[in-house]
């Protein structure tokens, strides 16, 4: 899904939660906005609202607490990966993704024609 200028939810609702963290409205430290509470204010799905916290842990810039929340870093990030590199990763990823539902559909087309084959053997 893309907002109205183009750029994917996602992308923008990173770029409104990178420039808090940069201007220390999110100060170092700081929760992020549970995913709900981002959901209601951005209007975006919860996959939206994941692909943005994912892109800025990507970047260094949070870091996740399982099971208590997600935190702005509280010491300086290494060097964040260049775009290329971030573009590629996605791309990657999507590719992952891909394989991964593929590799299922065989499965289970697999498992259809093995019962086939015991009903008529």
């Amino acid at each position: 899904m893309t907002s109205n200028d183009g750029q994917p939810k996602y992308k923008r609702v990173a770029a409104e939660l990178r420039e808090q963290i940069t201007r220390g409205t999110l100060p170092v430290g700081a929760e992020l906005p549970s995913t709900s509470r981002l959901m209601e204010r951005f209007d975006v799905s919860v996959t939206v609202v994941r692909a943005a916290v994912k892109e800025l842990r990507n970047e260094g810039l949070v870091v996740g607490q399982p099971g208590k929340g997600v935190y702005v870093r509280s010491e300086p990030a290494p060097e964040a990966p260049s775009s290329e590199y971030l573009e590629i990763k996605q791309q990657i990823d999507s590719l992952r993704t891909a394989l991964d539902q593929a590799v299922g559909q065989l499965d289970q087309r697999l498992s259809r024609l093995e019962s086939q084959a015991r009903d008529e053997g």
